[in-house]
C-alpha cells in the first residue's frame, strides 16, 4: 500500500507535518508512506496553462505523478484565514482536469489543538468536488491532539497511535482488494 502524505502548512516546523512524521512511524509493515514536499515549487494553476495539448511544468508533472502513483492520501492542513491554505488549494486545482484523485481513499487530520473547522469542512468540500473518497469516519475534522508534537523523534501516546494506526486500518479498508493486502 502505498501512502502520499501531505502537509498543507509550508513551515519548516510545521505541526501538521510533525503529526504526518508520527503517522509514518506507526505505519504497518509493507506500507509505503511518502511525504509529499513539493507544494512550494508548484506555479500558481492557470487554465490557459492547463490544457489538454499543454505539457505540465516538471513540479506538476512530478505532483500529478506522485498522487498517481499513491493508493491513498492523508492531509494534514492547518486553517489560514478561516480556509485551506493558498499552496494546497493551488496543488489541488493541478488535479481538477487530470483527475488522480477519482475514487481514491482520503484521510483528513488536523494538528490544531484549537480551531480548524472551517478549513476542514473546505477541504473535505474540494475533495469531493474532485471525485475522491473522503473517509469522514476515519478523518479528525475536529482538534483532536491534547499535546503539541515538537517535530522529532518522540514517544507517540496511546491514544493518537490508536487514532493514526486507526486511519491506516480505515484506508486499507477503503482500497480494492488487489491494493488492500500489500
Amino acid at each position: 500500500m502505498n501512502i502520499l502524505a501531505i502537509s498543507g502548512s509550508l513551515r519548516r516546523q510545521s505541526s501538521n507535518a510533525a503529526l504526518l512524521r508520527a503517522m509514518a512511524s506507526v505505519a504497518p509493515t509493507g506500507v509505503r508512506f511518502v511525504l509529499y514536499d513539493g507544494l512550494e515549487s508548484l506555479p500558481q494553476f492557470n487554465p490557459d496553462r492547463d490544457r489538454e495539448s499543454d505539457v505540465p511544468a516538471p513540479p506538476v508533472a512530478a505532483w500529478r505523478a506522485a498522487m498517481h502513483q499513491a493508493d491513498g492520501v492523508v492531509i494534514s492542513s492547518p486553517e489560514y484565514g478561516h480556509g485551506v491554505p493558498g499552496s494546497l488549494k493551488n496543488a489541488l486545482d493541478w488535479l481538477v482536469s487530470s483527475g488522480e484523485l477519482m475514487g481514491k481513499p482520503v484521510v483528513l487530520l488536523n494538528a490544531a489543538r484549537a480551531g480548524g473547522k472551517f478549513a476542514q469542512a473546505s477541504l473535505a468540500e474540494t475533495l469531493t468536488m474532485l471525485s475522491a473518497n473522503v473517509l469522514r469516519e476515519a478523518s479528525q475534522l475536529e482538534p483532536f491532539l491534547r499535546h503539541p508534537l515538537s517535530g522529532g523523534p518522540e514517544p507517540l501516546d496511546a491514544e493518537l497511535a490508536a487514532t493514526l494506526r486507526a486511519s491506516f486500518a480505515a484506508l486499507a479498508n477503503a482500497l480494492p482488494a488487489q491494493h488492500a493486502g500489500q
